[in-house]
């Protein structure tokens, strides 16, 4: 079996092509240099990171790659992201909400003012009217003082009258 082994090692060998091996041996090189450049850029400043101590110590190594630029904790950075949105939105609320209560405190103000102003201008216009109804009743008063003073006068005057009708009649008789 080994002697059948052996020779179909080497046809599946033989089977390649030239370019078939370059390509083969220079895929290996390129992925080993690709992994030098990564535990390269990895590390930092330049010093390269070994692969095996990475293998050893991947928390150390994940410590460093974040803390170089690397990968980051994106969950992490969304859950903080959402709680800086919630505690956002909570202000938001309570800002609308003292908002709304200072809406209602001003709208009371306006209309207490507005009603202390009608009332004031309701006072005002009955204070103009007691003022009118005054001089009114003072100068119906001084009417009535007039027309009592024309009754006795014109009673007075009828009086007169009637003494000198007499009096041209005797002496027309």
């Amino acid at each position: 079996m080994s002697s059948l082994s052996t020779s179909g090692r080497e046809q599946t060998r033989s089977r390649r092509s030239p370019s078939d091996l370059l390509t083969s041996s220079s895929g290996r090189a390129s992925r080993h240099e690709r992994e030098s450049r990564l535990d390269s850029l990895a590390s930092g400043a330049g010093r390269p990171t070994p692969l095996s101590s990475r293998r050893e110590n991947p928390i150390r190594a994940e410590r460093q790659t974040t803390d170089d630029g690397g990968p980051k904790d994106y969950k992490k950075m969304y859950e903080q992201a959402l709680q800086t949105n919630e505690k956002l939105k909570t202000r938001l609320e309570e800002s609308r909400r003292e908002l709304a209560r200072i809406q209602a405190r001003l709208e009371r103000a306006t209309q207490k003012q507005s009603k202390m102003s009608d009332r004031s201008n309701v006072m005002d216009t009955e204070k103009r009217e007691k003022q009118m109804l005054e001089k009114k009743i003072s100068e119906m008063e001084d009417e009535l003082k007039v027309r009592t003073e024309l009754k006795n006068e014109n009673q007075r005057l009828k009086d007169e009258n009637g003494a000198l009708i007499r009096v041209i009649s005797k002496l027309s008789k």
